[in-house]
């Protein structure tokens, strides 16, 4: 299979892909935990299951890179599930409308996705010196995931900020993103929230896109895996949202795979490391912190969704 092929296959499972998840949640549906956990089945086996296509495109090395970019990609979400969490409990944005702000920030990923996966690999191709760059980066990610538990975190920051320079209704309407009051249009905490994925990710991806280019050069394999786990990043979430701060040391298994990314951005010039030792190593870096978390579990009542009685901006 020509690459041209595998990129033409690539766009048409995305859509069709996408175009399913829009029409099975339209209306509220799917939101259930049970839907969102059977969901997010689908969406791995199909972004595990592209692996297929990657091998008749790029061989068994180009397949062990695909999956292990697309571990790597779907070990770091866990990482913005927590900050979404954070912005829509500070929001009070209920679980319904939070599929409708997610639905529209995996829109604004995978836009943003392929401009830094262009920028990467084009300034990789052009100064060698630039993969210090991105290891140092994901270094210092790494050392401030370590430091800095998400989960002791009370509100969004981006929140913080957004909240300060957008003029933002009063009425509380969470089902649209923007609302006319007394002549002006106002941005909704909805909104709100929206801006405030797309931002996130943003920053997010100043640092998984270089993880994944850690294990991979090619534009197509580094852009299909980002693709692919942010894909069922929403049903993920909907999925794990109730369990994600029961995880408490996911943090430091999060640290350790940054770190090992970016250590190996770094010395790619002297010592290759076959794509098979990265999957490993990032299934164990974020096995061992899962199973530390659930021996330490301390039994904290799950965070509950925000009712609309609670409702602030």
């Amino acid at each position: 299979m020509s690459v041209v092929a595998a990129w033409v296959l690539f766009g048409i499972t995305l859509a069709i892909c996408l175009t399913i998840d829009l029409v099975a949640h339209r209306g509220g549906r799917g939101t259930s935990q049970t839907a969102a956990l059977a969901w997010s089945g689908v969406w791995i086996t199909v972004g595990l299951g592209f692996t297929a296509v990657v091998h008749f495109a790029f061989g068994s090395e180009g397949a062990h890179e695909y999956v292990a970019a697309y571990l790597l990609e779907k070990s770091l979400s866990l990482d913005n599930m927590f900050v979404f969490l954070l912005i829509f409990r500070s929001l009070r944005i209920e679980r319904e409308n939070q599929r409708l702000a997610l639905s529209w920030g995996i829109f604004g990923a995978l836009v943003f996705r392929a401009i830094f996966v262009l920028v990467g690999v084009a300034a990789l191709e052009r100064w060698s010196w630039v993969s210090w760059v991105f290891g140092g980066i994901l270094i210092v990610a790494a050392i401030k995931a370590f430091r800095e538990d998400p989960e002791s975190e009370e509100e969004s920051r981006v929140v913080r900020w957004l909240s300060k320079h957008l003029p933002i209704s009063r009425t509380h309407d969470h089902e649209h993103f923007v609302v006319k009051e007394s002549g002006r249009w106002m941005a909704t905490p909805l909104l709100l929230a929206l801006v405030a994925v797309e931002a996130s990710d943003i920053l997010f991806a100043v640092d998984s896109v270089p993880a994944a280019l850690s294990v991979s050069r090619s534009r197509f394999i580094v852009y299909a895996s980002n693709a692919f786990a942010i894909l069922g990043l929403r049903s993920l979430y909907l999925a794990l949202a109730t369990y994600l701060r029961r995880i408490r040391y996911l943090h430091y298994g999060l640290a350790a795979v940054l770190a090992l990314a970016g250590a190996k951005l770094v010395v790619t010039d002297w010592v290759h490391v076959h794509p098979l030792i990265s999957v490993l190593a990032i299934a164990l870096c974020i096995g061992l912190a899962v199973a530390a978390s659930l021996l330490k579990r301390n039994g904290e009542p799950a965070l509950d969704e925000p009712s609309a009685s609670k409702r602030t901006t």
